[in-house]
């Protein structure tokens, strides 16, 4: 049994020392690979060339399955190890209640508002909050949720199951999203009310990883109006402006200007019309969209949002820009305006698959999607009765493309274009698979951990734990001679036996891990101390070497699992009702008090055994 449990632990961390082996031949090869780039295009940028290996390494763990193999079956190291992200997260619960009221006034919004603040300084939910507000404004919570009919007892109920079922998708969504990106042990759990707790080890891109985990994937389908239907608004609020502009310099002249645009200079042609100065439209083009530069965005946003041009813009339609750059002229990003349907035809709900691609054609990363059948029936529908019209699709509030619909299309399948490149189309795929979050979440706490700290923690907690084995086994040998010898072989049985137990279940190495399996070092010899103890005392009776190990070790056993138990069950409290790193200390103590106990009762035993059969002396201390 003994040889067995060795022999499958070393199987078990075979994959291990084969990951790190194949790691630190990688890393040479990268290494040398790097300074010729440099050497050969001294000109090349840092960026560049870690892109370059970022990818040369992908390629080379791709194209060797065995390289994959043992890096899924080998111990995982936390992120205190390896380096990565730790985000705590919070789900916006008020937007949540923003999607579920009806009819909303300003005194509602003035509440939510306030509750979502209040909620920030407490673990109490939105919900309470805000109904305990609705209530002492004197209305019921009818007003604004549910029917005239629910009392409001039901409501809040209601609506706190709801709330509390969003952060519960929320983390499987983004569980699903951190699974797919292929991020090795990560740990997601949740945080009191509506905090989640998100680490991802080994991550190097720290700005993709926020957005996979933020990006809400609300994806829309709406139809993009027509020219003559953009055009007046588009006119009636560039009069609007006008008209404030002259208002301000206090120009009580009529808004309408005679003067050739041509004879114009561009401060008067921005007075006379502010809207189209900053939002160009182009007059060979049969759409209505407007071209505006980054740098004039923000306040192309500012104008949309006034209370006076809000009322010339229609209820049904809103204005959206592109999600990227249309263009780059003289170094200035410029993005596309576009006129939309608020009601979207179809959303993302419908979405059984997605798929990053690159465009045959066109060679740029494309996104294809596959609807469900009630999706494709609706898309066959809303593509038939629109040809010749533009889709936008949109996700986030943002337009990746706006196609003109050819002909009907039965098939469900559509895609997106638009990406930057691959990396980007993947991340829309893993967001569009794992479907929308039920409300936002925020980032409110955010601390990286660089690898070369994971490496020095890695290196200090190695050194820890052989330095704890040098002293015990010193201390054992010079104190119990050659039984010591026996105890230090039981010991180093025990970390052979942790190790591949830690292997076997994928279980994460943490630094309070390190911790723990340095404290079963230190506590792996208490039994055995009990043990050569008793032994020794039936020994000084004139007992035969048999007898007296056969009584040391029954009138041990009581000590021993005393003391043991009550560990193993503070391990387990530990582990229940800790958070990661404490999570991560409580399994390996538990684990290595299991081992030790085995190697305490089974090993040494073994080895007594063989050496009173042989008839060699025991001699302790």
């Amino acid at each position: 049994m003994i040889v067995a449990f060795l022999a499958l632990s070393i199987y078990l961390l075979y994959p291990t020392y084969a990951d790190r082996k194949t790691s630190n031949e990688i890393e040479k090869q990268l290494s040398f690979l790097g300074d010729s780039l440099r050497s050969a295009n001294p000109q090349i940028s840092d960026a560049d060339v870690n892109d370059f290996l970022e990818y040369k390494e992908d390629s080379i763990r791709v194209s060797d399955p065995s390289i994959k193999e043992n890096s899924e079956k080998r111990v995982k190291l936390g992120l205190d190890l390896q380096g990565g992200m730790y985000l705590v997260m919070e789900v916006n619960t008020a937007k949540l209640l923003e999607k579920l009221v009806k009819n909303p006034d300003e005194d509602f919004t003035q509440m939510l508002s306030e509750a979502a603040e209040d909620a920030k300084l407490s673990d109490e939910n939105v919900v309470s909050i805000l109904a305990a507000k609705i209530q002492d404004s004197g209305k019921r919570l009818s007003r604004y949720f549910g029917s005239i009919r629910d009392d409001d007892a039901d409501i809040i109920s209601r609506l706190e199951e709801q709330e509390a079922d969003a952060v519960t998708r929320a983390i499987e969504i983004i569980s699903n999203r951190v699974n797919q990106y292929g991020v090795s042990e990560p740990n997601i759990q949740k945080q009191g009310s509506r905090r989640i707790i998100v680490e991802l080890p080994g991550i190097s891109k720290e700005e993709e990883a926020k957005r996979l985990l933020q990006g809400s994937a609300l994806l829309e389908f709406k139809l993009v109006k027509e020219s003559d239907f953009t055009i007046p608004i588009m006119n009636r609020i560039d009069e609007i402006l006008a008209k404030q502009i002259k208002y301000i310099e206090g120009d009580t002249s009529s808004v309408e200007d005679t003067t050739a645009v041509a004879d114009m200079s561009p401060e008067e042609f921005a007075r006379s019309h502010p809207f189209y100065s900053i939002a160009l439209i182009n007059p060979q083009s049969p759409y209505a969209d407007a071209f505006v530069k980054e740098t004039d965005r923000d306040k192309l946003k500012s104008f949309l949002n006034r209370a006076e041009i809000k009322n010339v813009i229609p209820d049904n339609v809103e204005f959206l820009f592109d999600a990227k750059p249309y263009s780059v002229q003289e170094g200035v990003n410029i993005f596309r305006l576009y006129l939309v349907n608020k009601q979207p035809e179809l959303t993302g709900g419908v979405i059984v698959d997605a798929q990053a691609n690159i465009d045959p054609q066109t060679t740029a990363p494309i996104v294809t999607m596959e609807m469900d059948s009630d999706g494709a029936r609706e898309w066959a529908r809303i593509t038939g009765s629109n040809i010749d019209k533009r889709c936008a699709i949109i996700l986030d509030g943002a337009i990746y493309s706006a196609p003109t619909i050819q002909g009907k299309i039965p098939s469900g399948r559509s895609q997106i274009s638009g990406m930057e490149d691959m990396n980007e189309a993947k991340l829309l795929e893993i967001v569009l698979k794992a479907g929308a979050l039920p409300a936002p979440v925020d980032i409110i706490e955010e601390r990286t951990v660089g690898p070369s700290l994971g490496q020095d923690s890695i290196a200090q907690g190695f050194n820890s734990t052989l330095l704890g084995f040098f002293l015990v086994a010193v201390f054992m040998i010079f104190y119990y001679k050659k039984t010591g010898v026996v105890a230090d072989l039981a010991l180093f049985f025990t970390i052979i036996f942790i190790m591949g137990i830690l292997a076997g279940f994928h279980a994460t190495l943490t630094l309070p891990g390190i911790a723990g399996i340095i404290l079963t070092i230190g506590m792996a010899v208490d039994a055995n101390v009990l043990i050569f103890e008793r032994i020794r005392e039936e020994l000084s009776t004139g007992k035969t070497a048999k007898a007296s190990i056969e009584s040391g070790y029954a009138n041990s056993y009581s000590a021993i699992f005393d003391s043991n138990i009550t560990t193993f069950f503070t391990g387990i409290i530990l582990y229940q009702f800790g958070s990661g790193p404490i999570q991560g200390f409580a399994l390996t103590l538990m684990i290595g008090i299991v081992c030790s106990l085995f190697s305490a009762l089974v090993v040494t035993r073994l080895v007594f055994d063989m050496m009173a059969a042989k008839g060699n002396k025991i001699n302790i201390g």
